[in-house]
């Protein structure tokens, strides 16, 4: 079975929403959409308060070459555009809309039968993916028109699909791939003929085997699409152990994959290209796990960009009253929210709520050089150094010891048997040596 080569752990996979079939959220009252919801630069408001928007309408403009337009995912009016709380906990701006009705902007296609034939240039499907906000799906919301214009001097040879899904809980990639298997597709031929490759694989963990049965079976209309069953081992769906897995090449360190001639996209990223390309449509709703031990009905939701957290948790059932923490994403990688009120944005790929029991964490004690963190580390980095060099603040020591190279999995933290915060430290100083990396640049 392939796999990544270096590190690696196999936390419990909890999928308890598997089964759960996709359901449409209704549509909440009050939207909030951040301008920042995608890697780079904030996008700029082109709407002001008391306009008039519709459903799939910009109302923000990705400002410079890495950043994200922004597309209301209700029809209503503009109540205001302000600093609010996003799940990171910091205030950002975001635009607020009061919804009145459902009225989408003329010219998206609303009808679902499949549409195959993509008659675009190459130029104008890259055009069409950054006119409609598209992102990376899987978390990292890099935009993704950036991926699909290949660099002078680079070339493509192949489109590496992540259908990987190795975070604990999670189940949104999975119920897309189960129930939109044929406008994935779609998607992946189009983003083939944007990068001019005629191979892409898409990579499933063994646990899916509905998904690998159901795809495979799917790909046989689709020349050049093949499906890979990969080992059931955290982190595979990280980028650069995806690669190593599928075509055995090691991207080098601070570079992307298409050194090695990889461009990698998300299952989601795949689904919302055949709908902007095919259907016009912008990315502005998403599917979004909410799921927990103790979560009455742990669900998969198709949620409006800008819906209130608290309205996905009230849908699943409610917050069970033995909650201790709500956590943005996956238990490995996502982040614990202080706020239900905060908004679903396009990098939500799930809502998982812990019971007090599990939430709590270890007691910190000393480090017992037990080297752990060093073998489950899929970049090869010393975790343990990074977070007391990140501590200290010795940031320079940090660069040289691949703070950059880190990929936030959470593996350290996770097999730590003394409780030690390697992750967080290892964060906040790669934060901080990538501003002082960006600063020497600009003299």
């Amino acid at each position: 079975m392939k796999t990544f080569k270096l590190g690696g752990v196999h936390p419990p996979e909890n999928k308890l929403s598997e089964k759960a079939p996709i359901e449409v959220l209704a549509i909440p009252a009050v939207v909030s959409i951040p301008v920042s919801q995608h890697l780079g630069a904030p996008a700029s408001p082109v709407v002001a308060k008391g306009d008039k928007v519709k459903t799939g309408q910009l109302i923000a403009k990705g400002a410079g070459f890495i950043s994200a337009n922004i597309h209301s995912s209700v029809s209503g009016t503009v109540v205001k555009i302000d600093d609010m709380p996003d799940s990171s906990g910091y205030r950002k701006k975001a635009i607020v809309i009061n919804v009145e009705g459902d009225e989408w902007d003329e010219g998206i296609d609303l009808g679902s039968e499949l549409v195959r034939e993509c008659n675009l240039t190459p130029q104008e499907i890259t055009a069409r993916v950054n006119e409609k906000g598209i992102v990376g799906m899987g978390g990292a919301t890099f935009p993704s028109h950036v991926k699909l214009m290949v660099p002078p001097g680079k070339k493509a040879e192949v489109l590496i699909i992540n259908g990987v899904e190795c975070e604990p809980y999670l189940t949104s990639d999975h119920r897309l791939m189960l129930e939109k298997a044929d406008e994935m597709l779609v998607g992946i031929t189009i983003q083939m003929k944007a990068l001019g490759v005629t191979k892409a694989i898409i990579g499933i963990e063994n646990n899916k085997h509905d998904a690998i049965e159901h795809l495979s079976y799917k790909v046989k209309d689709y020349p050049g699409i093949s499906v890979e069953a990969l080992k059931v081992q955290y982190p595979q769906g990280g980028e650069k152990q995806l690669i190593k897995a599928l075509i055995n090449r090691e991207v080098p360190s601070g570079k992307l994959p298409i050194e090695v001639g990889a461009v990698v996209h998300n299952v989601g990223t795949a689904f919302a290209v055949y709908e902007a390309v095919q259907k016009n449509k912008p990315l502005m709703e998403r599917v979004v796990t909410v799921t927990g031990k103790n979560l009455k009905k742990p669900s998969n939701f198709l949620v409006r960009i800008g819906t209130p957290v608290s309205e996905l948790i009230e849908a699943a059932g409610g917050l069970p009253t033995d909650t201790g923490k709500v956590v943005n994403g996956g238990p490995m990688m996502g982040k614990a929210i202080t706020n239900l009120e905060v908004p679903v944005t396009k990098g939500t790929s799930g809502i998982l709520i812990f019971p007090e029991r599990e939430a709590a964490r270890k007691p910190v004690q000393n480090c017992i050089r037990c080297a752990r963190c060093l073998n489950v580390c899929p970049m090869g980095l010393e975790p343990y150094l990074l977070s007391v060099l990140a501590d200290k603040k010795r940031l320079e020591e940090c660069e040289v010891e691949r703070i950059m190279d880190c990929i936030e999995c959470g593996s350290c933290l996770y097999i730590c048997p003394s409780g030690r915060p390697l992750l967080d430290q290892i964060r906040v100083g790669k934060a901080e040596v990538g501003s002082m990396i960006r600063k020497r640049s600009q003299h």
